[in-house]
């Protein structure tokens, strides 16, 4: 059935993805913070208590016949070719039985794929290696990113309790609230699974899957890609933090303010030019959180796999291809846009630092308004 494929792998790994430490079990599934994910937790019981029962009569039956109707107590098998009644019971009882797994289990699925009336809407947008979230009803939308350090990853840090399950900007949603999530992607397919809300959507690029959640309690929430999407599958993350509708509002203020202030930042960037130890100092943040994954932290790349940047003739001599393949990424391959992810600023330093580091040394800085003027065709 279908609702027993789903819910399988929740107990797997149900120890890793939780914020909910209590409700994490190597044995059992959990049972989540969800109306839906509690209904999916007493139908999976339900279903294990059938199987269960029918398992310990079926092999009940068979061992008490084979202990007190061996050959050894004299027992002579009888003789017999056909016995209508037993054949009828045996198909007749199967089929009842699967009628009465069935009834939950449609109303499960049901109610599971029932998104209408939401309170709000969140459109999840997957792309290799990050999910990138954006408020339906508001101009709110961010990328999040991996956050574990690239230390812990090499063996040279201490693992953090929370390893691979860390993001720098987590989802936020209200408590009490039906959320509608609107799930598609920008190249490959990828799953968005978060256990304790009992939602696990395939994210398929030109396709929008959708699936909802209201979550009861206030709290931390983890989960992560379920679809082998790439090298770098283990490092794509999900996090939500769900608030009490007045913790949320506020921190939807605090967001929008957040917006206009990076505008009107950028309005003042674009009117001056940025020092060259700024952009440097910039640049290796943003590289190393955008670009060292692929281009490696010494920028000489995976033979075969991702290019070096260091010494190449991109980030030596063609500076327009070069902001143009940062900003619109290549199609066909690994190589994002990062137009939208990142903002003017970043941008320009980033390319400044590939032009500059390993010993590229070109001396030529990008500014904002360099990147600005470009996006706009100018």
């Amino acid at each position: 059935m279908m609702v027993l494929g789903l819910v399988v792998p929740w107990s797997v790994c149900a120890a890793q993805t939780s914020g909910q430490a209590e409700q994490a079990s190597s044995l059992n599934l959990r049972q989540g913070v969800t109306e839906i994910s509690g209904q999916v937790y007493d139908l999976h019981m339900l279903m294990f208590i059938i199987c269960v029962v029918i398992a310990v009569l079926v092999f009940g039956v068979m061992f008490i016949s084979m202990y007190f109707h061996r050959r050894s107590r004299g027992a002579v098998a009888a003789k017999f070719h056909e016995n209508v009644k037993v054949e009828i019971a045996w198909t007749v009882v199967p089929f009842l039985i699967l009628i009465f797994m069935a009834v939950p289990a449609a109303r499960t699925l049901i109610a599971m794929e029932d998104t209408t009336e939401p309170d709000m809407t969140v459109l999840v947008t997957g792309s290799q290696w990050k999910w990138h979230y954006k408020y339906m009803d508001s101009d709110v939308s961010f990328y999040s990113l991996l956050a574990t350090q690239r230390e812990q990853i090499a063996n040279k840090f201490t693992k953090s309790e929370n390893y691979l399950l860390e993001v720098d900007r987590p989802l936020v949603i209200p408590t009490d609230k039906k959320v509608r999530f609107l799930i598609t992607s920008d190249d490959v397919i990828h799953s968005w699974w978060v256990p304790d809300f009992a939602v696990k959507k395939d994210a398929n690029p030109g396709f929008i899957n959708e699936a909802w959640t209201k979550v009861d309690e206030p709290g931390l929430y983890r989960g992560q890609c379920a679809e082998l999407c790439g090298k770098d599958h283990g490092f794509m993350p999900i996090v939500v933090i769900a608030k009490t509708p007045a913790e949320y509002d506020k921190w939807m203020s605090e967001q929008e303010a957040r917006i206009q202030r990076e505008k009107e930042e950028e309005q003042r960037l674009l009117a001056m030019n940025m020092s060259m130890d700024e952009l440097m100092s910039i640049g290796e943040k943003v590289y190393g959180s955008a670009c060292a994954a692929c281009h490696m932290p010494n920028g000489e790349g995976l033979k075969g796999a991702f290019p070096a940047l260091k010494g190449s003739k991109i980030a030596l001599e063609d500076m327009q291809g070069h902001i143009d393949i940062v900003v619109n990424g290549k199609t066909g391959t690994a190589m994002q846009a990062f137009g939208k992810m990142l903002s003017l600023k970043e941008l320009a330093a980033v390319i400044t630092y590939e032009r500059n580091a390993w010993g590229n040394n070109t001396g030529e800085s990008v500014q904002p308004k360099d990147i600005n003027a470009f996006m706009n065709g100018q």
